[in-house]
């Protein structure tokens, strides 16, 4: 195989691998970032009312599938044991495990963004700050597409 064909072969590998369905890795993220020049949180909203914080706890420990071991009974952020402390500890757990977008900051309305770290004592809430989404790096790629590259360049020898 001459060395043109492999280039353009690894060329149209490449392609596929950083523009085909798979992985649009040049395609802008779900939701809107909402980290605004530093670290933001997701707590519950003083307006909600007490049941649609219940539901909306309910949910982000259920179906959420958030970590909200650190708010049972003998965790480090039980105490406060209100529903207002509790919903926001899930809450933020809920919305930095989903990429900090403000489509995971919503709850109904129960919740609200703050750039006040509500961590206290023992209890620590996550955080983590703007990073660069996975569009803005188009040259990351995974093991197994890296080593189809060094397949292909290799079969060209």
């Amino acid at each position: 195989m001459s060395f043109t064909l492999t280039l353009l072969l690894a060329t149209c590998y490449l392609y596929v691998v950083m523009v085909g369905a798979e992985d649009t890795l040049l395609s802008p993220p779900e939701g809107n970032m909402t980290f605004l020049g530093g670290t933001n949180w997701c707590v519950a909203s003083p307006g909600a009312s007490q049941s649609d914080l219940q539901n909306a706890l309910d949910w982000a420990c259920g179906l959420g599938m958030a970590d909200c071991s650190q708010i049972k009974p003998g965790g480090p952020c039980f105490e406060p044991d209100t529903l207002f402390s509790h919903a926001s500890f899930a809450f933020n757990n809920y919305y930095q495990q989903n990429g900090n977008s403000d489509v995971a900051c919503n709850f109904g309305g129960s919740a609200t963004l703050t750039k006040n770290d509500p961590s206290y004592g023992k209890c620590s809430y996550t955080a983590s700050g703007p990073t660069k989404s996975e569009g803005a790096s188009i040259w990351k790629l995974n093991w197994w597409k890296s080593g189809g590259i060094v397949l292909l360049l290799y079969m060209g020898s």
